[in-house]
């Protein structure tokens, strides 16, 4: 608001004359306090616009270092599922695929394989997983990372709740 009030001022003033519009004189003081008035309040809004930017920037970078954490934390989880299920090197690479979203004939021509050969190994890894198919499989891992993030959420304050020793009853 500073800013554009503080830029108002100085292109009014350019616009009055350059358009020849006549306006009372000021006292040169006044004159000057305004201009000093509105160039203190845009060099404020330089210097709060920078501080913005650097906090922008700070929790951009914090955001991806989550997001490669989480990244992280998901490959991790994969790897400990596919070696649960004792999957085979190429079923892992076609599990992996099929979780990534890519269609049979994608994950076929990615391969080098046939589409055939890729079908019998997503039924592969669907029998070791327990599930019928690839969004139960999908979702077995988003369970798994909602749980860890909820159950880090939860043990905190389950821990503060409990108390610390045990307690006697009164008879």
């Amino acid at each position: 608001m500073i800013q554009a009030l503080s830029a108002l001022f100085f292109v009014s003033d350019i616009a009055a004359s350059l358009l020849g519009i006549y306006l009372a004189p000021l006292p040169w003081e006044v004159r000057e306090l305004l201009e000093i008035g509105a160039t203190l309040g845009l060099l404020f809004g330089i210097g709060l616009g920078g501080m913005l930017l650097g906090r922008l920037l700070r929790e951009r970078n914090l955001a991806q270092e989550r997001l490669r954490r989480a990244s992280g934390a998901f490959m991790d989880l994969l790897e400990e599922r596919f070696g649960e299920w004792a999957l085979t090197p190429a079923e892992r690479d076609v599990a992996l695929f099929a979780i990534k979203g890519m269609s049979t004939s994608e994950i076929a021509m990615l391969r080098a394989t046939s589409e055939g050969t890729v079908k019998a190994q997503t039924n592969a890894i669907y029998r070791k997983a327990g599930v019928t198919g690839r969004p139960q499989l999908l979702s077995l891992f988003i369970d798994d990372l909602m749980r860890d993030d909820v159950t880090d959420q939860i043990r905190p304050r389950a821990a503060a709740a409990v108390p610390a020793g045990p307690t006697a009853v009164a008879a």
